[in-house]
């Protein structure tokens, strides 16, 4: 295949790439090349096909296992190995499964399609870090209106026929949300004697109950409102997901849409493993390296994360860019790619024999993630909502669900929310619990396999979010680009959370939550608890223990961070590699701090940022 040439080259098509890509393309004259390691069954394919995982709301356990559209990543929680030989989810020899997305829209591919923004305060850190007031939280608020769609809502719809805005922003970007809530689940009289049992617990069981209590009527328990943000912050919600129709809708759909309306502006190219960038032989007067293309590996199943992969080493195959080339794999895969290259810590290079182009120490360093745990109760009989449930094409759950996404198919099961506050905590809630029906206790191989035998289960899971540990890393495990990197999150004491403030806070999140199914169990409505059990408890140190040895994340970022070179940073405050032109990052890995309780959503609004940056520097704005 003959070597291209596009303006811009993107690497990743998830959260970071696809929504850059697709807002390049659609903005301005320019030529947009995408490279996704994985494939797309409707995107040069002979037989377009889509696989039900990836639709229905409720499949979504099943995506992220699905060979065809899934990388297995493995990880270590801890280097001591006795303490990580003490979770139930390890697999010998391997560490604790990581799922990842290999398909045309990254993770939002497989991804539980929580929409919730994050805090303020989040953006006021990276203004801070940079001095840019560009960062600054009413600045993003614009790339906010620019990624959420809510015109597709009953209530805006309803509005929108007599002329009315209901906040006066024009927030008609390109992802739909809604609020899944399937009517079926108020015919099953024990879920909602649950749900709004727990949901008054929550409430009346707090000091500063009648704030709380008017703040979700005015909100209507939608914690992206305004209203919401302004006042209390915690107490039960709805967890907006993004769907359409109850379908699930998000960047693959977006980049589809603008690549078919300007196909000579973006072009996709699947099953390209990127193995380096490219950059020019001579360097810039100030010593800086140019990026100027990307090397890829052409052909399907090249990475060995990829269920199925073999021996194939693929083609090797160059694209070029005439203006910039942009790295969007995700905080795993950016730095390897990165650190391929020849960028990033001295001896790490020189240790694999790879020349080093810029001598940069924190690329790959300042890993974060959320701290999750599971409370899981079974109910006295099995929940009437998930009767006749086999989460397989053709279940009675699933035709009902194809009239119009109706049932609980067209939900991601979850049932119930908190958002609570702990006392690490002291500005914006740091804890999000969702109850799900069916048994979740953490990743492993073939975990999605076991929610069709328990339904009659109920699942409190709680998100640690601000966790302040900052010494995860991602190493090379090899010169070889098919091979996943090393990946150390170094959990709790073992990292930088010496004084145990995140461990206390999901201790305290673990109690909150019992506080609340305490009275449903006396009730009758749900048995004592199965996990942790009622004996794990913070009294005689076994529930910080329990929580040591179970917790998981799946929000993984910060390896590229952005902040000043001499502090570890990676970035500069507009996407720009250090050392480098015409290079630039834009995906998890940028968040000098995690964001917020779910990445997606600040992960879009980065991604359009980034795309205004990059057309205001090229004239074409």
């Amino acid at each position: 295949m003959p070597e291209r040439e596009y303006d811009y080259v993107i690497v990743g098509s998830g959260a970071g790439g696809g929504t850059l890509a697709a807002r390049l393309a659609e903005s301005a004259a320019v030529s947009v090349c995408l490279l996704e390691a994985g494939g797309d069954p409707l995107w040069g394919r002979a037989d377009p096909t889509l696989p039900e995982d990836y639709e229905v709301p409720a499949f979504h356990p099943f995506a992220s296992e699905n060979p065809a559209m899934s990388w297995e990543f493995f990880v270590r929680h801890y280097a001591d190995e006795r303490q990580q030989r003490r979770d139930p989810k390890l697999v010998e020899g391997k560490g604790i499964f990581y799922p990842r997305a290999a398909t045309l829209g990254g993770c939002t591919a497989h991804n539980a399609m929580i929409f919730v923004y994050p805090h303020e305060s989040d953006w006021e850190k990276i203004r801070d870090i940079t001095g840019d007031p560009s960062w600054s939280a009413r600045e993003m608020e614009k790339y906010a209106r620019k990624v959420e769609d809510c015109r597709h809502r009953p209530v805006w719809r309803f509005l929108r026929r007599f002329g009315l805005d209901p906040t006066g922003h024009g927030w008609d970007g390109w992802l739909s949300t809604e609020i899944a809530i399937p009517r079926q689940a108020f015919r099953d009289d024990r879920l909602v004697r649950v749900v709004f049992g727990a949901t008054l617990r929550e409430i009346f069981g707090s000091s500063g109950w009648l704030s709380k209590l008017l703040g979700l009527i005015r909100s209507k328990a939608d914690p992206n409102d305004e209203r919401w943000i302004a006042s209390h912050k915690t107490g039960p919600c709805f967890t907006p997901l993004s769907t359409r129709g109850h379908r699930r809708g998000s960047v693959r759909e977006r980049v589809l849409d603008v690549a078919r309306r300007y196909p000579d502006r973006l072009h996709i190219v699947t099953d390209a493993l990127a193995t380096r960038v490219l950059f020019d032989d001579v360097r810039l007067p100030n010593g800086d390296l140019r990026a100027v293309g990307v090397e890829y590996l052409a052909g399907e199943k090249l990475y060995k994360a990829h269920p199925g992969s073999g021996a194939s080493t693929g083609t090797r195959r160059i694209v070029h860019a005439r203006r910039e080339v942009v790295l969007s794999g995700g905080a795993f895969n950016t730095p390897q790619l990165l650190l391929l290259s020849g960028i990033g810590p001295e001896a790490d290079l020189v240790a694999h024999g790879i020349e080093v182009a810029v001598p940069l120490a924190g690329v790959g360093s300042n890993l974060q993630d959320r701290y999750e745990v599971g409370v899981v109760h079974r109910a006295k009989e099995p929940w009437r909502s998930l009767r006749g449930a086999r989460f397989e094409k053709g279940d009675p759950l699933f035709r009902q669900w194809q009239k119009g996404g109706k049932g609980f198919y067209g939900s991601n099961g979850v049932a119930l929310s908190f958002i609570m506050k702990s006392d690490a905590s002291p500005v914006d809630p740091d804890l999000f619990c969702i109850g799900l029906l069916g048994r979740f206790t953490g990743y492993y191989p073939g975990y999605s396999r076991q929610i069709p035998k328990h339904l009659d289960t109920i699942s409190f899971a709680l998100l640690k979010a601000h966790t302040t540990n900052r010494m995860g890393k991602v190493t090379l495990r090899s010169c070889d680009p098919r091979d996943p990197p090393e990946i150390d999150f170094h959990y709790f004491e073992e990292g930088s959370d010496v004084d145990g403030k995140d461990l206390r806070a999901v201790v305290q999140g673990v109690e909150a939550i019992r506080n609340i199914t305490r009275g449903l169990v006396n009730e009758g409505l749900l048995y004592p608890e199965d996990l942790p059990g009622a004996d794990v408890t913070s009294a005689n140190g076994r529930l910080e223990q329990f929580i040591r040895d179970n917790a998981w994340g799946h929000h993984a970022c910060g390896t590229c961070p952005i902040g000043p070179r001499d502090a570890g940073g990676v970035l500069s405050g507009d996407f720009a590699v250090h050392g480098t032109r015409g290079l630039r990052v834009v995906d998890a890995s940028i968040f000098p701090e995690i964001p917020g309780f779910f990445i997606a959503s600040a992960i879009f609004m980065i991604a359009e940022k980034a795309a205004d940056v990059m057309l205001r520097e090229a004239g074409t704005r």
